[in-house]
């Protein structure tokens, strides 16, 4: 179970959901690609937890994200949380 920071950010907030895809817009184009093409097929159903990770990431340098995404590195320092690496890894099957 999830702690109840997480709870009731997100889904009920159409400002917080907007937000959120616009801070998915990214300088590389591959980066771009898989974070719409993911926010496009699961925004919707995303728990508050994959919210807060999903806004972690955002907040790394382009190329940082790319090797996340690519599997080149995994979260480590302030990102290795659990609910971190499990968004990574749905990112990476995206």
């Amino acid at each position: 179970m999830m702690s109840a920071e997480f709870s009731g950010l997100h889904q009920s907030d159409p400002a917080n959901r907007a937000r959120l895809r616009w801070r998915a817009r990214r300088g590389l184009l591959e980066n771009d690609l898989i974070l719409t093409r993911f926010l496009d097929a699961h925004e919707e159903s995303l728990s508050d937890a994959e919210v807060d990770a999903f806004s972690r990431l955002m907040d790394l340098s382009d190329n940082a994200l790319m090797d996340l995404l690519m599997a080149r590195k995994e979260p480590e320092a302030e990102l290795d949380l659990p609910h971190v690496h499990a968004l990574v890894q749905r990112l990476r099957q995206a």
